[in-house]
């Protein structure tokens, strides 16, 4: 690995999925002005996602249902004026 190509700074920091409230413990090299106190009793900083692995589809197996009935119906509207 090239030397001064990586940042040195890497701190832990708590992940936390703000959809479902998983949390989990990291490096990064991110910060935040935010603190949570960990279940080791140390604080640390709080980063929050908006989805994580614990709550994307892809990785649940649940798919997001898609209203294609509304967008056929819409689709038909719109064309069937032409006829």
């Amino acid at each position: 690995m090239k030397k001064g190509l990586h940042p040195e700074s890497y701190k832990f920091v708590v992940f936390k999925d703000m959809s479902n409230g998983h949390a989990f413990l990291g490096r990064s090299t991110g910060g935040s002005k935010e603190k949570i106190k960990w279940e080791d009793g140390n604080e640390y900083p709080l980063i929050k996602l908006e989805i994580s692995n614990t709550s994307h589809p892809f990785y649940t197996g649940k798919n997001v249902l898609v209203d294609t009935a509304g967008r056929i119906d819409k689709f038909k509207k719109r064309y069937e004026k032409k006829k």
